[in-house]
């Protein structure tokens, strides 16, 4: 898997693998089921407003979902404390994330996607933690659940 962060290509590493299926829903199916919020981030590609609500300061064990479909996209041991306003993750499950190319808002980004449901995430970056992967997926709360390990 390659995608670009900086303008430079890179080769994706992921420690763990998903088992996620496509999931394939019209618009009118996603308005359905989504929250208005939700469809605005995950299908529209809005971006939820900086900040400590949601997930950005939580840090239990166990699993972040797609809040669209519940795939699994991160593990909490990925999760770390960037101090950017957004939920920061070093490290996506393999699999579970897709990278696309976004130029919009007059700058060149890679926008991260849900591989099952291609529900917008957020948005990676090569300023993470250099002692791992160096890499910021830094993502939307709202496009995120949290299942708890038991």
């Amino acid at each position: 898997m390659i995608f670009l962060i900086s303008n430079q290509a890179v080769i994706a590493q992921n420690k763990m693998t998903t088992n996620n299926k496509k999931v394939k829903k019209t618009e009118e199916e996603w308005k359905q089921v989504l929250t208005p919020q939700q469809y605005y981030i995950l299908r529209e590609k809005g971006t939820d407003r900086p900040g400590d609500y949601g997930y950005t300061g939580h840090f239990e064990k166990g699993t972040y979902h797609c809040s669209a479909c519940d795939a699994q996209l991160f593990a909490s041991d990925t999760k770390y404390e960037s101090h950017c306003g957004w939920p920061s993750f070093d490290d996506a499950l393999k699999g579970a994330v897709n990278y696309k190319v976004d130029r919009s808002m007059g700058m060149i980004r890679t926008e991260i996607l849900c591989a099952s449901c291609d529900g917008h995430l957020g948005h990676i970056f090569d300023d993470g933690p250099r002692d791992t992967t160096g890499k910021r997926y830094c993502v939307n709360s709202t496009s995120l659940t949290f299942k708890k390990s038991k």
